[in-house]
């Protein structure tokens, strides 16, 4: 099968692969919409008196959550970039505040903390700016 499929031409397999992909989808947000109502039909009503919903209610409510929230991992990875942002940004604040504490060493208290640091052999070890006199 592999083999068929590797000497079929670009445009054949696209012919192929778009409408299962299509499908793909009309599957998936089938299935998507019939939880979200099924569980919004079971406990919404119960816990906080709400009407049920209908199928495409509930497809709007799955839109709704995926323009909100994010959605399923699907769109391009745009949360790991924020995430990569956001640990550069703590990453620098520990920087920061690790030349704050530095600057206000004893030269006796930096010499102990290179050593603890060198002796337990950390992950993360701060290095000084070199000093400019």
């Amino acid at each position: 099968m592999n083999e068929r499929l590797m000497k079929m031409t670009r445009l054949t397999r696209l012919m192929i692969i778009a409408p299962l992909a299509i499908l793909g989808m009309v599957i998936f947000t089938f299935i998507g919409g019939e939880v979200v109502m099924l569980l919004w039909n079971w406990l919404a009503p119960t816990l906080f008196g709400l009407r049920e919903v209908t199928f495409w209610q509930a497809i709007g409510l799955l839109a709704l959550c995926r323009i909100l929230f994010g959605g399923f991992g699907l769109g391009g990875g745009g949360h790991r970039n924020s995430r990569r942002r956001m640990e550069g940004r703590i990453r620098e604040r520990v920087r920061e505040r690790m030349a704050e504490r530095w600057e206000q060493m004893t030269p006796e208290e930096r010499e102990k903390y290179i050593r603890h640091s060198n002796k337990q052999h950390l992950r993360y070890r701060y290095e000084p700016p070199e000093e400019s006199e």
